[in-house]
Formats: structure tokens, sequence, C-alpha cells
């Protein structure tokens, strides 16, 4: 895997022009993949996108193997907590947190988590932020990654007017 290095300007201003031209979802899948764990400083990041009753993870970069690939229903597992609540979930201890599935986290090293949806009012796919460690991200990581999930909404919203 490649290495990642903590810009969070550049990382987001390069991102927001990946999206705004971006004319498929796998586009918008791979310009978030490509900058979301630069943007905001994270061990690793997961698109994630609903699928009827479960979420597909789609793409990750991270510093070991997360889910990519995998399925999950969607009303037991973080993401989907955040997908059908429309709200950023924030857990700094994944042990402490019930809308965790514990044993999914066991196979990796990742222990603190940051999830925001991605669409309004229905959201369509999620954004998660991955750290080893316990912590709690300041105010202005969540901002830019709630920033990267509204510029992916407006691409895919974008994509939606253009296929009427």
């Amino acid at each position: 895997m490649a290495e990642t290095h903590f810009r969070p300007a550049s990382g987001l201003a390069l991102a927001a022009a990946q999206l705004e031209t971006a004319q498929s979802l796998d586009e918008v899948v791979s310009a978030l993949r490509a900058s979301a764990r630069a943007v905001v400083g994270s061990d690793g990041i997961a698109v994630v996108l609903r699928e009827g009753k479960s979420v597909v993870y789609a793409a990750e970069d991270a510093i070991e193997p997360l889910w990519r690939g995998r399925r999950f229903p969607v009303t037991e597992c973080v993401s989907g907590w955040a997908i059908l609540n429309g709200e950023t979930v924030i857990v700094p201890d994944i042990e402490l947190d019930p809308r965790v599935p514990i044993a999914a986290y066991r196979t990796t090293s990742m222990r603190s988590l940051v999830i925001v949806p991605i669409g309004f009012p229905e959201p369509v796919a999620a954004l998660g932020a991955y750290w080893c460690a316990s912590v709690i991200p300041d105010d202005a990581t969540i901002c830019r990654l709630e920033t990267l999930a509204a510029q992916a909404a407006a691409a895919l919203a974008r994509m939606r007017a253009l296929h009427r």
C-alpha cells in the first residue's frame, strides 16, 4: 500500500476538483479513496455503499486490509447506522460502542472511528475514517470528513439529475 501523507488543505482541494468533475459512481468512490486518508490523517478510510438492506465496503485505503468487498446488514454495522440515521458517528473506543460489530474489528488494529453519511435527505453511502489508537478527532478533522461527504453527495446528485 502506498504511503499516505497528511495534507488536509491540499488534499481537500484536490478531492473537491475530482468530485466536481466525476461522471460516475466509480469516479466518486475513487476520488474519496484517493484523498480521504490524507485529508483527515487517519490510519485507514473506507467508502461504504448502501445496496438495499445491506452495505458493501466498496473501497479502502488503510495500513492493513479492512473489509473491502464485504457486505454487512445495514442494521448491524456502524456504517449502516450512520446511513440509516443520517448522522455522523464518532467512536473514540470501538469496544465501548454498541453500534460497532466488535467481531469484524477484532481482525484489524483499528480502535477509533468516525463515519459520515453521504447524501441528503436520504443517505446512500458513508465515508469512514479509522485510527489504530483510541482518539477523539478534533472538530476540524470531523469537518473535513463531512465536507468530503457533502462534496460526494453533490456529485451523486448532479449525476442523478443528468440521468433523469
